[in-house]
This record gives C-alpha cells, structure tokens and sequence, in this order.
C-alpha cells in the first residue's frame, strides 16, 4: 500500500502529517530568515511567514520565534503567531464539538 493511499485512508494521521509539514517549515524559514538578515541577503517576505502560519504553522513560527530569537521586536508576530494559534484552536474545538 502506498503512503498517499494510506494517508487518504487515515484522516486523523493526513491530518497530523500536514500540520507536522507545515509548522517543520515555518520554523525552518523563520531560522533561514534570521540567518539572511545575519548575512544582509534577500528576506524571506513577513507575509509569507504568516501565510505559513495561518495555513497551521503556527506552533513552528512560535518555537522559531524563541528558538532563532527572531523576529523578537515585532510585535506582529510575538503577539500574532499566538493569536493565531489560539484562533486555531478554537475554530478545531468548535467543528469537533458541532
């Protein structure tokens, strides 16, 4: 059995995966990001870091934010990436519970 035929079989694991992927590269981009500022190269844009976010990367910009100590000043993202994040999983609980 492919992995695609099981992961389609196995919503609850698709789901996982996805959200694993997703918040593995916004942290991995908040790390190159710091790391092209270190280096005054091209940025990665803000709005693709929180379109990474938003789209369930939420955890990662999180950890990346501390982990990187990136983007520490920005209020947008100390404040954001959180709210985010807890707006997430409100909307989870809600489809769960309905």
């Amino acid at each position: 059995m492919s992995v695609l035929r099981y992961l389609l079989q196995h919503p609850p694991v698709l789901l996982l995966s996805y959200l694993l992927l997703i918040n593995l590269a916004l942290f991995l981009s908040m790390g190159a990001d710091k790391a092209r500022a270190r280096g005054n190269k091209r940025r990665i844009p803000e709005a693709r870091l929180f379109l990474l976010a938003i789209l369930g990367g939420s955890i990662g910009g999180i950890a990346g934010i501390y982990c990187f100590r990136h983007k520490t000043k920005h209020k947008s993202f100390t404040f954001g990436f959180p709210a985010i994040l807890v707006f997430e999983l409100a909307a989870a609980a809600l489809i769960m519970f309905i």
